[in-house]
């Protein structure tokens, strides 16, 4: 007897609209939606708004936002146990890339703008919750809520606290980011991340004339990036990268001014905070200059728990059980809007979007028969979570 909540009358019904959704990616990937313009922002919004009403029957409240595109709020259900998915609409790619490189197909991968990262991943979500209200699937007591924010590229600095309000109402937390390649794993946990800016000053001199009278903040700088280099610890998962510096105005003048944009990568809170602590109170090598440290915590550790490899072995156990599949786990360095929800106690599963490869790159693409077995795989989870 088949079981009441077999995956296969979903998969096969997302099978059947496939073409349908294809079409709906090529519409949105076709939509320039770089992150820091407002206008295309809301037209894509927009699109994403009237896809969800017409093909989940769901309301949408949309969230004004007066720096960026306004957020969205998407629910179906009426239960008192509310389920998250987190996605973006925002993209990485400037204004006029659709135009240079549009939607294609071939050999079986789409191709183009934020295809990867993460238009596929949102219509798979759209698409499941589809799929569970046409079979009458939608658990009674669930309202599971799709947030989609404009500005998770840049960090999700003006949807930050909207992600965490609906995470604190939530039970589980689901994020539509592509998985670990190759494999399609998803990802139980995330490092958190830090930037800071290392400003030195100086004083300047003549280097011919009076070099005996100046103090290089360039030289001081080396001393720092050294310092700062020397705490990356792989036993401890933690990374510190100088990524950029800058100083000087001409080879023939001592530096007064001098600085580094420094990236920070870690497992844990403790771990950041003692990272931390050690970067804010750098002390100066050379006498006669200053050091000026500005920045901090970005996003927290999306760190593993027993609720959340609860969550991965639902998930394992649906693909062993429905299709004699291995479903493995990984984490990763990168951060995502899953790392503000986990941080909130909320048990988070990553990297349920769609699977491809080359995000941020031009070559990014997703693989078109997975779309239906994922899409699948995330109504299977939303039922039975």
């Amino acid at each position: 007897m088949e079981k009441e909540n077999n995956i296969m009358p979903i998969y096969s019904y997302l099978q059947q609209k496939t073409p349908e959704l294809l079409q709906l990616l090529q519409e949105s990937v076709n939509h320039d939606s770089p992150s820091r313009d407002k206008a295309h922002g809301d037209r894509m919004a927009d699109w994403f708004a009237r896809q969800f009403v017409r093909l989940t029957g769901g309301k949408v409240e949309r969230v004004k936002n007066p720096t960026y595109g306004d957020q969205l709020r998407c629910a179906v259900g009426n239960g008192d146990k509310q389920i998250l998915i987190l996605g973006h609409y925002d993209t990485v790619w400037p204004l006029g890339e659709v135009s240079r490189r549009p939607f294609s197909v071939k050999d079986r991968k789409a191709y183009g703008p934020g295809v990867y990262d993460m238009k596929a991943g949102v219509l798979q979500a759209i698409f499941a919750l589809h799929a569970l209200q046409q079979l009458d699937r939608l658990p009674a007591d669930k309202r599971i809520v799709l947030l989609l924010n404009s500005d998770e590229e840049i960090g999700s600095p003006t949807s930050r606290q909207l992600i965490e309000e609906e995470a604190m109402r939530s039970a589980a937390a689901f994020v539509l980011e592509p998985p670990a390649e190759p494999g399609g794993a998803l990802k139980t946990w995330r490092k958190g991340s830090a930037r800071y800016t290392l400003t030195v000053k100086g004083v300047s001199a003549h280097s011919g004339v009076d070099h005996q009278k100046g103090i290089s903040a360039i030289e001081e700088l080396a001393y720092q990036i050294a310092a700062l280099q020397a705490l990356t610890d792989y036993s401890r998962g933690t990374t510190v990268n100088v990524g950029v510096i800058k100083g000087g105005i001409g080879a023939n003048v001592i530096a007064d001014h001098a600085e580094a944009e420094i990236d920070v990568r870690f497992m844990s809170m403790a771990e950041a905070k003692r990272i931390e602590e050690h970067i804010v109170h750098l002390s100066p090598v050379l006498k006669g200059t200053r050091l000026d440290v500005q920045g901090g915590i970005r996003r927290p550790p999306m760190e593993k728990t027993e609720q959340t490899s609860a969550l991965f072995a639902l998930a394992h156990a649906i693909m062993r059980e429905e299709w004699g599949e291995s479903l493995d786990e990984a984490g990763t360095g990168g951060v995502s809007d899953g790392n503000f929800a986990a941080a909130c106690g909320v048990p988070t599963l990553d990297g349920l979007g769609a699977r491809g490869g080359y995000a941020h790159s031009p070559n990014e693409f997703v693989y078109l028969d997975d779309i239906p077995k994922r899409a699948a795989l995330l109504a299977c989870l939303l039922e039975r979570c």
